[in-house]
């Protein structure tokens, strides 16, 4: 993983390159595979997030922009970045994009009934926005990914059970999920570390890499394998918590209900597949090497649908 440094004079060009008051301090912020993140003080008691792209290109970055600006502007929680005074919403340094974007206080969101109930409400709300033309309809944690790892094991003559069973479970699904199921703006990553809240509902989703136009109850159910699952067993209440918010704005119909299993599988196929990516291959060796693991375990497990 790519890391930048960050020192005070570095964090302060790019404030001053704003309209805000000036930088009083920094200090790193936990989280994220393939960003550098700080947390900036301003005079003003004002906190800023600054984020440094390390694995994304300019026109990448310029992308996520400028669908997280699309999404705030038509009422979905998550952080507006900050415009800089030559109109632009990235600085570019060193061939890297860096961004401010709005601290926004709070945890990692719980999975009890309120908050998933909150979670869900604000997901239907997602799915009903009208989706910017420019949206991307590749789903990167999908087959994408999966193409790509079996023709790294072809060339490498480096095929794994894990690998066969992808390639055996990925196929059978693609038959078996309807391609009619409603589609349109998905998140499709809203892992616990994904969502700020308070103890009781959603303050702000972050990072939409992922976010693509899609299967509208797979991304339902890929919230479901983030904050549904407790020491490898699915928990019934959490979906149930989880569905009822999402329906109190959107009703799913009978074809999404009954693809809901095979939905859940793919998912879970997805999580799966980009850890063992990010963790067999591409950074091989640390402690997180077997997290794929975690995933295929849930396969055989009954669902609460």
């Amino acid at each position: 993983m790519a890391y930048t440094e960050v020192s005070l004079d570095d964090a302060s060009a790019v404030v001053e390159a704003t309209d805000m008051s000036e930088l009083l301090s920094i200090e790193k912020l936990a989280g994220g595979w393939a960003n550098s993140n700080y947390i900036l003080t301003l005079k003003d008691d004002t906190k800023l997030v600054l984020k440094i792209w390390n694995e994304q290109s300019l026109e990448e970055v310029e992308y996520l922009l400028s669908m997280t600006s699309y999404l705030a502007d038509n009422g979905i929680p998550t952080a507006k970045p900050i415009i800089f005074n030559n109109g632009k919403l990235m600085m570019v340094k060193d061939g890297l994009a860096w961004t401010l974007l709005p601290f926004v206080e709070g945890q990692w969101l719980e999975s009890n009934h309120s908050s998933l109930y909150s979670l869900g409400m604000i997901q239907a709300n997602l799915h009903l926005l009208n989706p910017p033309k420019e949206l991307r309809s590749n789903f990167s944690m999908g087959d994408t990914l999966f193409e790509k790892l079996f023709s790294i094991a072809d060339e490498t003559h480096g095929w794994t059970d894990f690998l066969n069973m992808l390639k055996t479970e990925s196929t059978l699904l693609s038959k078996s999920i309807g391609q009619d199921l409603p589609r349109g703006i998905i998140h499709g990553d809203l892992f616990p570390d994904n969502v700020i809240g308070t103890k009781e509902k959603v303050k702000s989703l972050l990072d939409f890499e992922e976010m693509c136009h899609d299967v509208l109850a797979f991304d339902l159910v890929m919230t479901f394998v983030g904050f549904g699952w407790e020491n490898g067993q699915p928990v019934a209440e959490r979906w149930n918590s989880l569905l009822a918010g999402y329906q109190s704005v959107r009703k799913l119909n009978e074809a999404e209900i009954n693809s809901l299993a095979d939905l859940h599988r793919l998912a879970t196929l997805s999580i799966a597949a980009w850890r063992y990516w990010q963790f067999v291959i591409n950074l091989p060796n640390t402690e997180h090497t077997d997290r794929y693991l975690e995933m295929t375990a849930r396969l055989d497990k009954k669902l609460p649908f």
